[in-house]
């Protein structure tokens, strides 16, 4: 869509304001509306200013005028607000040259995407994205010098069972690790979830499937159709305020933190990936899994490059509760056709649509920039040819004798994200070395996220109470 035909939906659709939307370093949505009166072809060629040194990680306040270029092609229909409103995803420029501006995660991830036809592997990737959340009843939390907590109320909860909820229980809720694809009434969210879909719908995009996720107390998957690196960020970010904004108006509070529960399963982001050149995917091949050559190096890359791609990946201090054995997560570095234990699958597809399938990132993630990282991870196995080694059919959490040696020897995925910073400091070449990242973006934003580690570190957890308060 052109920035004509924006102004001609604008006027045949009565369109009233327009929300101009761009993402910060953390993969937080921000917004300025104007009235659709004042968008004009103008307006839309140049922009509009904003005060960059107010979002985290990016200027100075002695540099801090930043523009705001609205994208014609991501332009979707709010289904939420009261007066009709056209939403534009935006890149950051910098006013006095007019270029995208380097910290700008959504043009970076553009900035991969032309890496890529330049390299001549490939003219263009898709991305999808299988993102999983939960839904609460309500939530509360404290984190104060003497008291800290949080508690979750969920009536699909299994801790719900014995309680009296306004005099009637049903009694019909998943268990722990018992909510895989249950019928009503023990899934209670269809209806919420058909509502989130037919809201996808009304922004433009294809719901492919819905259901309920392993774990009690709500947790949900909706499957989208896959799109190129921005494209598909785009879409994450759509999807992610259709969930919240639904789930709000049936009285209920979303999230897509990737370990809300102690003991049950958490919330990942499985990326599916493929290239194509010329029309034809080039990941199809005769080779394991049905892959080509260039496909098996590029699980290589992803391989070699997983414990600094966590920074970007599983961007959250919360993003390594999930990654421990025992509760379904890819915490091995591995790839497998059939073993959903390892970090990276090639799923049963039909051979034009082979693909590539990485387990271990969740929705902490910024979009473009775990788009962006593991496009370059795998295009830097491609080149260098890395070889994968050999894939892993068998259950990398088993530990009898015949498999126990075989997994003492894989490679895991960083323990915190402390030390996933620490490898994206030192293993950053693979970024660096293509000018889609540069070095003042990577160090912005290991600045940003060791403000979070701090954070993390200097709070006392109620667990250690429990276990050393008699110490």
């Amino acid at each position: 869509m052109s920035n004509t035909k924006i102004l001609k939906k604008i006027k045949d659709e009565n369109i009233v304001f327009v929300d101009f939307r761009f993402t910060d370093y953390y993969g937080k949505c921000h917004h300025i509306t104007a009235p659709a009166t004042h968008v004009d072809a103008d307006f839309l060629s140049e922009g509009k200013g904003f005060d960059g040194s107010s979002i985290p990680g990016w200027r100075g306040i002695e540099d801090s005028d930043m523009v705001l270029m609205p994208d014609a092609s991501s332009a979707r229909v709010d289904p939420f607000l009261d007066e009709k409103t056209l939403i534009l995803m935006c890149d950051v420029f910098r006013p006095h040259d007019n270029k995208p501006y380097n910290r700008c995660p959504r043009s970076i991830a553009a900035a991969a995407t032309t890496y890529l036809k330049k390299t001549g592997i490939g003219d263009s990737v898709m991305f999808g994205s299988e993102q999983e959340f939960f839904v609460f009843d309500s939530v509360q939390f404290k984190n104060d010098m003497h008291k800290t907590g949080f508690s979750i109320r969920s009536e699909e909860g299994a801790w719900s069972s014995s309680l009296d909820l306004d005099g009637f229980n049903s009694g019909h809720r998943p268990g722990v690790k018992g909510g895989y694809f249950p019928v009503p009434p023990v899934d209670s969210l269809v209806d919420m979830r058909n509502e989130m879909c037919l809201r996808l719908c009304d922004m433009g995009m294809e719901a492919e499937v819905h259901h309920h996720e392993v774990a009690t107390a709500g947790q949900c998957e909706i499957g989208t159709r896959g799109g190129a690196a921005v494209a598909r960020g785009d879409d994450n970010q759509f999807l992610k305020y259709v969930v919240l904004n639904v789930a709000h108006q049936f009285g209920k509070t979303a999230t897509f933190m990737p370990k809300p529960l102690k003991g049950d399963n958490g919330s990942g982001m499985h990326v599916h990936q493929s290239i194509s050149k010329n029309g034809k995917n080039i990941f199809q091949g005769g080779l394991y899994g049905g892959l080509s050559q260039e496909a098996l190096w590029y699980v290589g890359g992803i391989l070699k490059h997983a414990r600094a791609l966590n920074a970007l990946t599983n961007a959250s201090t919360n993003s390594y509760r999930r990654l421990m054995p025992g509760f379904e997560a890819p915490v091995k570095l591995a790839y497998s056709a059939r073993n959903r234990s390892a970090a990276l699958r090639i799923p049963h597809s039909s051979a034009s649509s082979r693909r590539v399938e990485t387990r271990f990132p969740d929705s902490s993630a910024n979009p473009y920039l775990c788009f962006a990282g593991l496009l370059l991870a795998g295009l830097d196995g491609i080149k260098n040819k890395i070889d994968p080694g050999d894939p892993c059919d068998f259950n990398l959490y088993h530990d009898s004798r015949s498999t126990d040696q075989k997994v003492r020897k894989v490679k895991e995925v960083c323990g915190s994200l402390a030390d996933a910073l620490v490898e994206l400091d030192k293993d950053r070449k693979f970024l660096t070395s293509t000018g889609v990242f540069d070095d003042d973006a990577i160090d912005a934003y290991l600045e940003l996220k060791q403000q979070e580690v701090a954070r993390f570190r200097e709070s006392p957890q109620p667990i250690e109470f429990e276990m050393y308060y008699s110490c």
